[in-house]
């Protein structure tokens, strides 16, 4: 089992940035991905951004340019640098962890992200 603890959301801007942190502890297999969903009320949880221990990214077309994911694997921990917000980015933000050789994904409790003037 893999625990995930998120931090970094909040109110901001638009055009403003915030930065998301999240730190994996536990049962760490490698190799793994560790990335962020969002999710909008009412809506289907998507894909933002995700990064493999070997430093493989991938990244949703809406935030291309804009986000940008890197991890330390020394400490288990993924961020999420985000910049030129939109109100469109605004969305409950997800932490994930997944080991390459199991199907099971591990879920961070979700973070706020508001993009309003």
């Amino acid at each position: 089992q893999v625990q995930l603890v998120e931090s970094g959301g909040g109110l901001v801007q638009p055009g403003g940035s915030l930065r998301l942190s999240c730190a994996a502890s536990g049962s760490i297999f490698s190799p793994n991905v560790m990335g962020w969903y969002r999710q909008v009320a009412g809506k289907q949880r998507e894909l933002v951004a995700a990064m493999g221990n070997s430093g493989s990214t991938n990244y949703a077309d809406s935030v291309k340019g804009r986000f940008t994911i890197s991890r330390d694997n020394a400490k288990n921990t993924v961020y999420l640098q985000m910049n030129s917000l939109e109100p469109e980015d605004t969305a409950v933000y997800y932490c994930y962890f997944q080991a390459v050789a199991f199907i099971q994904r591990s879920w961070g409790q979700g973070t706020q992200v508001t993009v309003s003037s």
